[in-house]
């Protein structure tokens, strides 16, 4: 597989893990009682950025190794799977 093509991949899974983890020990202002003027009751007490991209990249990675080794031990891609939509630019 191509560099390009697997980080990708690799991207593609990142960005979906991230919105996973994301409440991930998540305190809102609510819970805690103290909710800053101008701001809702489900904001963040304190937002640990670092942490959910440690997390989401730790996470990531495993699920793009598991990917990866099905995908080369096995020779299961996403062309393997039957085809849902139909092609509308064959022609007859």
């Amino acid at each position: 597989m191509q560099f390009v093509s697997s980080f990708a991949v690799y991207f593609v899974i990142w960005w979906i893990t991230l919105f996973a983890v994301l409440p991930f020990g998540l305190r809102t202002q609510g819970e805690d009682g103290e909710v800053v003027l101008g701001t809702v009751e489900s904001a963040p007490t304190r937002f640990r950025g670092g942490r959910v991209v440690l997390l989401t990249t730790l996470v990531s990675a495993a699920l793009y190794a598991g990917w990866y080794f099905v995908s080369t031990r096995y020779g299961i891609s996403l062309s393997s799977f039957p085809r849902v939509i139909p092609d509308f630019g064959a022609t007859r």
